[in-house]
């Protein structure tokens, strides 16, 4: 189940790092909650529509942005919260919510990513290391987080991740989140396997850190 939430315009400048506040703000809304410390099997999208300038983004005809989770009680908290404080940052608001239920797939999909994908393991050493599409063990590690997740949903591990082979025009995004650099990479998924499993991936997003807006999925 996904909540679209359409911005007012904003009225200061939004900073390039504004992941941050966005995951202030579901958490905001949600309440208290044990989220933090918990795999997420949640979705966070990035801000849309917005035009770079010197001092930051700009948002002239609003923005939009996802929240998606498989569990309905946790978006329907989520709504009451908004209602209860609709306010974001840089005079920002949300105007309109809209709910869309949990499409049928089949057995296979290929989705565009709203936000970068982020696949990230420690080394023997404790290094983090990051993977990209075309590195040797990064399909491996998005199926793996996948059915992690799976797991803990008690739901069908039926599933194999892979970033699309064919596409040609992967980009690599450098983000800073609260002062760590994170590298991450834009490129369209395939996700195969049980429907439910197919289905779920569209709710929790793919790779790691979904919760804090990486792999976001159209």
């Amino acid at each position: 189940m996904r909540i679209y939430l359409q911005l007012t315009p904003n009225t200061q400048a939004v900073p390039f790092n504004y992941q941050p506040a966005l995951v202030g703000a579901f958490h905001k809304w949600l309440g208290e909650n044990d989220l933090h410390d918990e795999i997420s099997l949640y979705s966070l999208s990035w801000l849309e529509h917005g035009q770079m300038t010197s001092k930051g983004l700009e948002f002239p005809n609003g923005s939009s942005f996802q929240i998606s989770a498989p569990k309905k009680e946790l978006l329907a908290d989520l709504v009451s919260g908004i209602y209860e404080n609709y306010e974001i940052r840089w005079g920002m608001k949300v105007d309109t919510v809209t709910i869309k239920l949990t499409p049928e797939f089949g057995n296979r999909r290929r989705f565009l990513v709203q936000s970068p994908v982020l696949v990230q393991r420690r080394d023997a050493e404790g290094k983090q290391q990051y993977y990209f599409p075309g590195d040797e063990k990064v399909n491996e590690y998005l199926t793996e987080t996948m059915r992690h997740k799976l797991r803990r949903a008690g739901l069908s591990e039926e599933v194999d991740v892979k970033f699309d082979p064919d596409y040609r025009n992967v980009r690599q995004k450098l983000v800073n989140y609260k002062g760590v650099k994170i590298k991450a990479a834009t490129c369209p998924v395939i996700v195969s396997g049980a429907p439910e499993a197919v289905a779920f991936a569209w709710d929790v997003g793919v790779g790691n850190s979904t919760g804090i807006g990486f792999g976001a999925l159209r």
